[in-house]
């Protein structure tokens, strides 16, 4: 029976590499000279930190396009609070969110059975869902209707199978 998998991951290697891209533009820009601006990854968990708002939106500005020229879907990312550091300096905490988390997949499963073909069938599997139909273009059809729709994550579509 035909079926594929609706996921949401990153590559992490990708997401290591903007960092280091975002660091050494960091490191050669004029408007951050003197600013101890700073971007450090641990995992998925990103630290900015800098002297003021104003160059915390602007190193923001640099990591976000440093992202998407590496295909990284900002949707993916979790923005904290602005908080203030030490030394009058201020910092923000980005969170990487990875797989699918069971509200999303509730979500996912009823889209599915309301908007979807008749006779296509889906599940959760821990950080996934599982997407069934006895026809491929129902399939197709799914993955089109899941594209379209905003869920405040960035899916990606693998392991379809026939």
């Amino acid at each position: 029976m035909p079926s594929f998998d609706v996921v949401s991951e990153i590559d992490r290697q990708e997401l290591r590499n903007a960092v280091d891209q975002a660091q050494r533009e960091l490191a050669n820009r004029f408007d951050f000279k003197n600013t101890n601006s700073s971007i450090e990854q641990k995992e998925l968990v990103l630290t900015l930190a800098t002297v003021s708002e104003d160059r915390l939106r602007a190193l923001r500005t640099l990591l976000e396009e440093k992202l998407v020229k590496r295909q990284i879907s900002l949707k993916g990312l979790e923005w904290g609070k602005v908080e203030q550091a030490s030394g009058d300096t201020v910092r923000q905490i980005v969170t990487v969110k990875v797989g699918i988390n069971s509200d999303k997949a509730r979500e996912i499963n009823k889209m599915i059975k309301e908007k979807g073909p008749k006779g296509v069938s889906s599940q959760t599997q821990s950080e996934q869902v599982r997407v069934t139909s006895k026809k491929r273009d129902d399939l197709q059809a799914v993955i089109s209707m899941l594209k379209g729709a905003d869920l405040g994550i960035p899916l990606q579509f693998n392991n379809f199978r026939d």
